[in-house]
């Protein structure tokens, strides 16, 4: 059996698996991410998660062809983290690739999250089969890849795909994770919308808080959630124009919030698109249960590149 090692780091937890070259699955394991232990203890976790998967897959007899990771933070092509917001507090700096490949003792690459998320919907998912895609990850922050014919375009730097770093304007001076204001994650990730429910006079601790209000028929809640669907819709438009993309796929705690949101988005997707890109579908991510490992797995097989 030949497989590849895949693992995925976010700001809570650190997953990974064993897959083989069909895709699939056959182990599995996550653990908490210690973030706030620092950037030497969150790497440390990354590492041991690949070492175990290495370990059970030669335990098995398995050809190991590799290891792919999807990392919070903006990647460069050597593997190294050039950028990272406060979820991990000094993430900017880390060697990951050559950290990984000394763990391991395998071939590494090394991308940021959302594009790991968007190979596991190209080959698995909502996207799979088509030419090119544009995948957009709205949770706690907002990330987003661009697909086309299976390969990653990450850019010069490794920048390609940050739609959550889009300027959308208001004038408010929001401040964005990144350091700058009035981005679209200032204004439409999940604790932007709380932040906006709050404002208003709403109650709410976390998303999920704003999500059952407004299925419970709060007018507040659902005006929070349609007017952050509206900005990312907005925000979407420019970026199809831009790119026309055989289709678009939003994934993401967000889109639990379900039609309220996605129809808000699909709305401003309408009005400034383009007559082409307009009849692009926008689709809610497959919600595959190891997408991000699946999809940076695939970064060391055929069917999953980075460019």
């Amino acid at each position: 059996m030949r497989v590849a090692v895949g693992v995925d780091l976010g700001g809570t937890k650190t997953a990974g698996g064993v897959v083989d070259l069909h895709g699939e699955v056959v182990h599995h394991v996550v653990r908490p991410t210690p973030a706030a232990a620092g950037p030497h203890a969150v790497l440390g976790t990354l590492c041991d998660v690949a070492a175990d998967l290495v370990a059970w897959a030669r335990g098995r007899g398995a050809e190991l062809v590799g290891c792919g990771a999807g990392v919070a933070g903006v990647i460069d092509p050597s593997g190294v983290v050039t950028h990272a917001t406060g979820a991990l507090p000094g993430w900017a700096g880390t060697d990951v690739a050559t950290a990984l490949a000394s763990a391991t003792g395998l071939p590494v690459r090394v991308v940021n999250d959302v594009h790991a998320l968007a190979l596991g919907e190209v080959r698995s998912g909502a996207a799979a089969g088509e030419p090119s895609a544009l995948v957009v990850a709205v949770g706690t922050g907002i990330g987003g890849a661009y697909v086309r014919d299976g390969d990653v375009v990450v850019g010069r730097t490794g920048t390609a795909g940050s739609i959550g770093h889009v300027p959308v304007g208001g004038g408010e001076a929001r401040p964005c994770p990144c350091g700058g204001v009035d981005h679209l994650e200032a204004h439409a990730s999940g604790p932007a919308i709380v932040a906006r429910f709050r404002e208003q006079g709403g109650e709410a601790r976390r998303l999920e808080d704003v999500v059952a209000a407004a299925r419970a028929g709060s007018a507040l809640a659902r005006g929070a959630l349609s007017e952050a669907g509206a900005t990312i819709g907005r925000a979407l438009a420019g970026t199809m124009n831009l790119l026309d993309p055989h289709v678009v796929v939003l994934g993401g705690g967000v889109v639990h919030a379900g039609p309220i949101l996605l129809d808000a988005v699909r709305r401003e997707v309408v009005a400034h698109t383009l007559p082409g890109p307009r009849s692009v579908p926008v689709l809610p991510a497959a919600g595959l249960r190891h997408g991000n490992v699946i999809g940076a797995a695939s970064l060391v097989t055929a069917r999953g590149r980075v460019g």
